[in-house]
Formats: structure tokens, sequence, C-alpha cells
């Protein structure tokens, strides 16, 4: 069971904030940031207005997000925010490329190492997926280093 908050967020009624997730590799105290947010796994999924959002996801990921999306939108991978997996793009075809229940499934360090993701709310004059409904963007990194995006309609649309 996801919280209200996240459930809220990828159904796209919380335009005005931002999700972001932290493995358990990737800071120093997760324990201290699972009471502000929701444990996953090995993990944490904190939902914050979008400037403390990227605050946080700024001194987690070392770099702006912003600039994280930059670099990974041109790489397209797959990232559930409901389960929080993702399947890196370097990963062969059919290979797990584990999760934040079960990281490193293939032994190669390719589980979700932090996301940061955002609603943009529906564009019916730029056509596409944005004419659908609201879009959710999501931008992660893996173990591996790998950065890469992915984005889909927001299900409460």
């Amino acid at each position: 069971m996801i919280s209200d908050a996240r459930a809220a967020f990828l159904a796209g009624e919380r335009p005005e904030e931002v999700l972001v997730y932290l493995a358990e590799s990737a800071v120093s105290d997760v324990e201290t940031l699972a009471d502000r947010g929701e444990e996953v796994g090995n993990g944490v999924v904190l939902v914050l207005d979008a400037e403390r959002g990227r605050r946080v996801a700024e001194r987690a990921i070392g770099t702006d997000p912003m600039d994280l999306a930059s670099r990974a939108m041109d790489t397209e991978g797959a990232i559930d925010l409901e389960a929080v997996t993702g399947v890196c793009p370097v990963v062969p075809d059919g290979a797990d490329s584990g999760s934040a229940e079960r990281p490193d499934v293939d032994g190669e360090g390719h589980a979700l190492r932090y996301v940061f993701a955002f609603a943009e709310e529906r564009k019916e004059d730029v056509g596409g997926i944005y004419a659908a409904g609201d879009v959710i963007h999501a931008y992660g990194v893996c173990e591996c280093g790998t950065a890469y995006s992915d984005r889909w309609v927001a299900d409460g649309t």
C-alpha cells in the first residue's frame, strides 16, 4: 500500500509538489528521512513542495535536479513510482534490473539510487501525451551511474 501523498502525486493531484526517492545506499541517515516520508524497501519516498523537494534532491544527489533531468531526458528507461522500481537502459532486455525491495538482482548494481519526479499539467495545445492529461516526469539514477527518464499520463486524469 502506498501513502496517500504518493497516490495523490501519481494521480496528478499535486502539481505543486515533487517526489524524491532516495535509496538507503545513497544517503547516510535514511532513518531520519523515513520519519518525514514513506519507507519503501531499501529507501524512502518523499513528496514535498517543489522548492523544498528540489533542495532535498540537490543535497542528496549532489546536482541540481533540473541538471539531472537534462542529463537523463535523452536516455529512456522505465521507472515505476508505485513499486519504486526501475529498469536501467544498460541492462540487457529481459534481465531484472532490481528494485527497491531487491537491489542488485543481477549482481551488476542496477537498482534505483535516486528518483526526482514532477507533474506537468495537461496542455491540450501541445498535443501528444500532454493533451491526454497531466504528465508525470521521472528522472532516475541507477546504482551503476546511468541517468535515465520516463514519463506517462497520470492515473487520475
